[in-house]
């Protein structure tokens, strides 16, 4: 029988606890940090941006003698008010007060994106496009570091390239992740590896490189990167395209995060250390504690 305490309580066993091992290098701390920094600012910059030109089109160019956009954001005057919409190719849905229309319901302002969605608040070009470009470039140097690192500390062939046996397991783990059944284990799942390979080896070089496609003097530099993208206006449009991948991407691994246990991986990419599941065994040389 259980022992009843003075209070007339039963005790309880205590939960086992898995053990304490040593997960994320001290790199992968930093640069991670230091990519959240660089992606909200080029996020909020790269939205200001935008706002000067709310359309995307497919080809080697734009304007009004031209059909080819597929995507814009705007505002329109429907009976005496000023909406606001987004369309998509044929499809228009009103966005007031959120996109193309923003501020006061009383006296709204035409702005694709609304002021606090972007950095500088105000409608400023010339700072935006500094600041973006300031973050792009370290963002750029951050991920050269971080290949480099974990080329040679085994990071990137162990958690990051995709086996044969990760193939296998991913019909299940995308089931366990459905069901929010979380396994802390030593290892990224093969999901973790999955999205992690797309967004290291697919999302960053897109943004990257069609980011390099935009600016004029690096079409000077290297000018078959037009050509590659088919043109500064398709460049752009998938530039377009992988920001918003990389902000759901950002949203479901927030997501994941807070139902796996943010304590737990939150102190995994502040100290390295990360508490498994119970009965997950240890490996030989982690650096382990209850």
């Amino acid at each position: 029988m259980a022992s009843i305490t003075d209070s007339g309580a039963a005790d309880k066993p205590a939960k086992a606890k898995g053990p304490l091992v040593y997960r994320q290098r001290l790199v992968t701390r930093i640069t991670h940090w230091i990519w959240v920094i660089c992606l909200f600012f080029l996020l909020l910059t790269g939205l200001n941006i935008f706002n000067a030109r709310p359309q995307l089109y497919w080809g080697l160019e734009s304007g009004f003698a031209y059909d080819n956009t597929f995507f814009q954001i705007g505002s329109e005057d429907v009976d005496g008010k000023l909406k606001g919409y987004v369309q998509i190719f044929e499809w228009k849905i009103d966005t007031s007060g959120v996109l193309g229309t923003s501020g006061p319901e009383a006296n709204p302002q035409r702005r694709a994106f609304p002021a606090w969605l972007t950095i500088p608040s105000n409608y400023n070009l010339a700072t935006a496009r500094v600041v973006h470009f300031f973050f792009g470039w370290v963002f750029l140097a951050v991920i050269f570091i971080w290949l480099v690192f974990s080329f040679f500390n085994g990071h990137l062939k162990r958690d990051v390239l995709v086996t044969p046996k990760d193939v296998a397991g991913l019909p299940k783990d995308i089931v366990d992740h459905a069901t929010f059944k979380f396994h802390h284990t030593r290892r990224y799942s093969p999901l973790q590896k999955f999205a992690y390979f797309g967004v290291f080896f697919v999302l960053f070089p897109l943004i990257v490189l069609t980011g390099l496609t935009m600016s004029p003097g690096m079409n000077a530099a290297w000018p078959w990167l037009v050509e590659v993208f088919g043109g500064r206006q398709t460049a752009r449009s998938i530039h377009f395209i992988v920001m918003v991948l990389l902000v759901l991407f950002f949203v479901v691994h927030i997501i994941m995060v807070l139902l796996a246990g943010p304590l737990n991986e939150l102190r995994s990419m502040i100290t390295g250390r990360y508490r498994l599941s119970p009965g997950e065994p240890s490996e030989p040389g982690d650096k382990s504690n209850g």
